[in-house]
């Protein structure tokens, strides 16, 4: 009862402010350079990921923030277990454009902001299309500077589950010379995917080495960042399973 009481509280706020600051940021973002765009579109994030503490008890550690590049544009990849990510990412990868599913643009007031943050948006039906369209306005986006974060799963995934990692993180990094930074967390155990509840505790946070893309090929970068995200995600479900 008490799970369900706290995640309405977190609810109560996170809507109407998401409402409200889309709303705000429609009106006032939009003129704005990017840079400066995203800085203000992304700000209600920090309200999320403290007002989520406050509420339920979710707490956060991160191992390897020195391993995020200081300059220069490269390809973050990670797991898909929750909302969470997306809103956390944002706060730590700042600019960046996200590759996500085109339907997500279409929804009222949400949709409407994360527009403003010119993402990678991608018709999952036309497979590929969509691979062209990743490559083509990736690598635009690389050369200004900007980092790449995808999700190559592709779509959430319940702890324990692994689905497939398609290759166009590598790909894309192979052809544009950067390099692709894995990270992996356990976000889903205390905010599953599409899930009411939040469950009070410390989502681990890792990020890996960069991965040298220049001269290799797209199944060696795969094979490397891939590698260890997964080795990272089996070690993260065992520090749970001790938990028990």
């Amino acid at each position: 009862m008490l799970g369900y009481f706290r995640a309405a509280l977190y609810y109560t706020a996170f809507y109407p402010a998401t409402i409200i600051y889309s709303l705000l940021c429609v009106v006032v973002a939009k003129p704005l350079p990017f840079a400066q765009r995203f800085k203000f579109v992304t700000q209600i994030n920090y309200f999320y990921i403290a007002w989520l503490r406050i509420c339920c008890g979710v707490k956060l550690e991160v191992e390897g923030l020195e391993h995020l590049p200081k300059d220069g544009a490269y390809v973050a990849i990670a797991n898909h277990q929750s909302e969470w990510e997306t809103i956390y990412f944002q706060t730590l990868i700042r600019p960046q454009c996200v590759v996500l599913k085109k339907e997500l643009l279409k929804m009222p007031f949400f949709g409407w902001a994360l527009g403003l943050l010119d993402p990678i948006a991608l018709d999952r039906s036309q497979k590929r299309g969509a691979l062209r369209e990743l490559l083509s306005q990736g690598k635009d986006r690389l050369a200004k500077g900007i980092p790449i974060v995808i999700f190559p799963q592709g779509t959430r995934l319940a702890v324990g589950e692994r689905g497939k990692f398609n290759k166009g993180g590598a790909m894309l990094a192979v052809s544009s010379g950067v390099p692709v930074v894995p990270i992996a967390h356990n976000a889903g155990v205390y905010w599953p995917g599409k899930s009411f509840l939040k469950y009070p505790g410390t989502i681990q946070l890792r990020i890996g080495k960069p991965v040298v893309s220049e001269g290799r090929s797209v199944d060696e970068v795969h094979a490397d960042s891939v590698g260890w995200l997964l080795e990272q995600m089996d070690q993260l479900e065992a520090l749970e399973m001790k938990k028990v």
